[in-house]
């Protein structure tokens, strides 16, 4: 490995123990909260502001593993680099995520841009998912990439 590979590597491991930290303290807060409800007796999943408390939580731990998994894909060396697929997915998790917190009494507007980028996120990955297919097919078809 040349020395910058071994600094991405140093600087990969760095992140995934940060982000294996993060995912760890989010985990207990979120027992811990949730805990706290199931003792209060006051964990009712209808009541809004419980839905957002938990859901949102939960959405937010997996947001940060599937960030951590993508960090740890480098780490192994099955991708060079974060693969672009990747961040627009955790985009998408972050906007659903959004969605299922979003105050009953949110404008329209913010409505409207939330939905818009969710719809520019969802295209962008259904193109790249799109030429990703299509690049495999070619190179199936292929007879010299075959051995």
């Amino acid at each position: 490995m040349t020395v910058y590979e071994r600094f991405e590597q140093v600087v990969v491991i760095t992140l995934s123990g940060v982000m294996s930290m993060v995912i760890v303290i989010s985990l207990i807060q979120l027992i811990r909260h949730v805990f706290t409800l199931l003792v209060m007796d006051a964990l009712n999943p209808l009541d809004h502001k419980v839905f957002q408390l938990v859901f949102g939580a939960t959405m937010t731990l997996l947001i940060a593993m599937e960030f951590k998994h993508s960090i740890v894909r480098v780490a192994l060396r099955r991708d060079s680099i974060i693969q672009v697929k990747t961040v627009i997915l955790i985009g998408l998790i972050a906007l659903a995520r959004k969605f299922v917190i979003l105050d009953p009494e949110a404008s329209p507007g913010k409505i409207a841009a939330l939905a818009g980028a969710t719809l520019a996120l969802g295209a962008t990955y259904w193109l790249l998912r799109e030429r990703d297919d299509r690049a495999a097919e070619t190179s199936e078809h292929d007879p010299s990439s075959s051995q």
